[in-house]
């Protein structure tokens, strides 16, 4: 049948001696290079005459309080408790144990992000829309890596794309909760905000980052509803409501505000870099 998938894919890319890479670690640097690039063509269409220096420095330093920001919300919102990590605290950088949250990503790429933008003098409100215009493609890299981890899987169900993940998810069919959140945050928010930066005028300023986070706060909610949540928080609400989806609808309630206040506030259109 065509629901009897087996996941078989191996989470490590190559390794030589001592030196493992894995898939998910590609799939950081990987994003990020593409992100860049993204960040670079779209640039120079709206006429910014931002350096791949500039672009550089930021997505290095947008990458770097991303590690930092999802690692902490991890730890505060998903991770195994206060008492766990008093009695192990290197557990609270030990990213290559797992466990990175979207949200301390935002919140530490967007804070990283400003300081930034502050040294090289540059609108910290014009990057922050550039830089979201290319983030969808490192998010459904992210997702397809945990797929290939066989982590962050779904219910149970009979449809004919269910996956057999095996170890502790069982033997049964489930939905690749990941490959839905790639299509979602990846795909189609990275399609959407596409169209929107060849608009012709461009929107105002905080248009492409109120788009992001209000998408992706949509799409983190509806996947939620068939994704099995964390095993140590289960659901927090009848049953039926997640860590995530409580942490993802301040996106969406932020999404709304700032595409709001940015058309009525008549700010300028993007395509100013001074700060």
């Amino acid at each position: 049948m065509l629901n009897d998938l087996y996941h078989a894919l191996d989470p490590v890319a190559f390794s030589a001696g001592p030196i493992t890479i894995y898939w998910y670690g590609l799939a950081y640097i990987v994003g990020a290079v593409l992100t860049g690039i993204v960040m670079y063509r779209t640039q120079r269409r709206w006429g910014l005459g931002l350096t791949i220096d500039d672009i550089w420095t930021v997505v290095s330093a947008v990458v770097f309080g991303l590690i930092i920001g999802a690692r902490l919300f991890y730890v505060v919102f998903y991770g195994e408790g206060l008492d766990f990590y008093l009695q192990h605290p290197l557990e609270i950088i030990a990213v290559n144990h797992g466990g990175m949250s979207f949200h301390g990503g935002l919140v530490g790429g967007v804070l990283a992000g400003i300081v930034a933008c502050r040294s090289l003098g540059i609108a910290p409100g014009t990057m922050a829309d550039l830089t979201v215009i290319g983030v969808p493609i490192a998010l459904m890299l992210g997702r397809c890596a945990n797929f290939v981890n066989g982590e962050l899987w779904g219910k149970p169900t009979d449809l004919p794309w269910g996956v057999v993940f095996g170890g502790a998810a069982g033997s049964m069919p489930r939905h690749p909760s990941q490959l839905y959140e790639a299509f979602l945050e990846g795909l189609v928010l990275f399609l959407l905000l596409q169209v929107l930066s060849r608009r012709r005028p461009l929107p105002p300023q905080g248009t492409f980052m109120g788009t992001f986070v209000l998408g992706y706060g949509i799409a983190r909610i509806l996947v939620e509803f068939v994704r099995v949540p964390d095993a140590q928080l289960g659901y927090l609400i009848g049953g039926v409501i997640t860590m995530g989806q409580i942490l993802s609808l301040p996106l969406v309630i932020v999404g709304i505000v700032l595409i709001v206040v940015a058309a009525r506030a008549k700010r300028p259109q993007v395509g100013s870099v001074a700060g």
